[in-house]
């Protein structure tokens, strides 16, 4: 095997740690001597032992003269736990490869640049784009201090979100619908708007084994959700938050008593504040978010410039009419005034295909 292969297996290893490291970054470490992997690790669980505190515990023998596999950069800070490079270099680790630089300012080159001071060697940039890719929503939220923003819908092949009637169960097959519950389980939180509350009543939790469940987040400015919706009865199970532009305190008790947390948040036009939603929600460590509101709310966040990414699952089917679309609105006026995407990647999910692109500029005339 060669550094590109080590590195790719480091890289499956870090994916292990999706759902539980939050807001830390996922990471995984193979350690190679002679030839042979002697040991490897991942970040299994936010303030447990980081990758390479893990892979060195798990070494069949001594790693001194061996090479460290990192899919990120090590960090040289205290936090949690001690720094990863004061273990390194103790170990007696000769040669060390990195995938992904660590863009938090406590780190940022300067694990690399400790390392190198004390005589080892530092090979950087192997399998970039797929470690960079392994954390783009810790990256966004260490720089950005908001949560990194996916936007999520399945529509038909003619674009359509639900029938003219309102039904959408179910849009997808249970593919699609698996790796939706898998993105769930990988982000903080799942964010919907309370007319999807109103037409649905969903519960928005993780259904698949050994997960977690997301924070549920509710927009609702003026205070509508139902006492009886599962997202405030089951609080038990699931935490939710509701976050509107009302301020009397009367109104949020019973919610409060049912488990919820209320959070205010200023009006814009006719609309809870999203940027500033995101701002309070980056401050409650929430590093990322599922957004998988109706057309409304899509339009909402497209305009407000929260988005980051969107999939777009799409299923061989035909509503046909006046079935509603994944954004609503009155649409922007030009095409030269369009939301720009990313070049997408395409996944067959079953039977349907799952299109995913970053946001590159957000019009503002949405």
């Amino acid at each position: 095997m060669n550094d590109t292969e080590y590195m790719r297996l480091a890289a499956q290893l870090a994916r292990q740690g999706y759902g539980w490291v939050n807001p830390n970054p996922v990471v995984g470490a193979v350690i190679v001597k002679n030839g042979k992997i002697i040991g490897q690790g991942y970040h299994k669980k936010y303030g447990e032992p980081h990758a390479e505190r893990n892979a060195l515990a798990n070494c069949q023998t001594s790693a001194s003269g061996a090479t460290l596999y990192v899919t990120l950069e090590p960090c040289c800070h205290y936090g949690r736990t001690p720094p990863c490079s004061e273990v390194i270099i103790e170990s007696g680790i000769s040669r060390v490869v990195v995938g992904s630089s660590d863009y938090n300012p406590l780190v940022f080159g300067e694990g690399i640049a400790l390392l190198r001071s004390h005589g080892i060697k530092v090979i950087e940039g192997v399998l970039k784009d797929e470690c960079d890719k392994l954390n783009e929503s810790f990256f966004h939220y260490i720089q950005n201090k908001t949560p990194y923003v996916v936007m999520k819908y399945a529509m038909t092949m003619d674009g359509k979100i639900a029938t003219h009637s309102g039904n959408s169960q179910w849009i997808t097959g249970e593919k699609a619908r698996r790796r939706v519950h898998e993105d769930r389980h990988r982000y903080s939180a799942i964010m919907v708007g309370v007319g999807t509350i109103l037409a649905d009543n969903p519960l928005l939790t993780c259904r698949l084994e050994n997960s977690r469940n997301p924070l549920r987040i509710i927009c609702d400015t003026n205070l509508r959700t139902p006492l009886q919706a599962k997202t405030v009865t089951t609080t038990y199970a699931s935490a939710t938050l509701i976050a509107t532009a009302v301020t009397d305190t009367n109104r949020h008790q019973p919610y409060l008593d049912a488990g919820c947390e209320v959070l205010v948040i200023p009006k814009k036009e006719d609309h809870i504040d999203l940027n500033s939603l995101m701002e309070k929600l980056g401050e409650k460590q929430i590093d990322s978010l599922l957004l998988e509101g109706g057309g409304t709310l899509n339009c909402s966040a497209l305009q407000s410039g929260i988005v980051n990414k969107v999939q777009a699952y799409i299923a061989p089917k035909l509503f046909g009419g006046s079935g509603k679309t994944p954004v609503e609105g009155l649409g922007v006026n030009h095409p030269d005034r369009a939301f720009l995407l990313s070049k997408p990647v395409m996944t067959q999910v079953g039977e349907d295909i799952l299109l995913e692109s970053e946001v590159i500029r957000c019009s503002q005339e949405l």
